[in-house]
């Protein structure tokens, strides 16, 4: 499948806001992760899970950075979290995510919110915009 960051969002907002739906908020966040690592990958996509991601820090490498909770395509990162509400914190977190791993596209996906749509975050790192043509 080679689809481009966005196309890969564009599913994994779906599929997210589905999982929401059906399971509702309240549920660990480890739930989420899994339900939505299967879901993805039966659409077809190449989906990993608690990656483990280096960091260098002043020409140092340090092996456990952190860990990605998803990875799709190799092209969009994935942060879950499971909290009443997102911080400041929650969304430099994947902003920070983005940077290290040089990927281009993130979204944090706040599957403890009412309503899916307010607990989603898109971040980018120089991801070029979408000309609507």
């Amino acid at each position: 499948m080679t689809l481009s960051e966005n196309e890969i969002g564009t599913n994994v907002i779906r599929v997210a806001i589905d999982i929401h739906r059906e399971l509702g908020p309240g549920l660990l966040e480890s739930v989420y992760e899994e339900v939505l690592f299967k879901e993805l990958v039966k659409e077809g996509f190449t989906v990993e899970k608690q990656v483990l991601v280096p960091i260098i820090f002043r020409g140092e490498r340090y092996a456990e950075g952190f860990r990605a909770d998803l990875i799709v395509e190799k092209k969009v990162i994935l942060e879950l979290k499971s909290v009443e509400k997102l911080t400041a914190a929650h969304k430099k977190q994947i902003q920070t995510y983005l940077s290290l791993t040089d990927l281009r596209l993130g979204y944090l996906l706040n599957f403890g919110e009412a309503l899916m749509k307010d607990g989603i975050v898109r971040a980018v790192n120089r991801l070029p915009e979408i000309k609507n043509t």
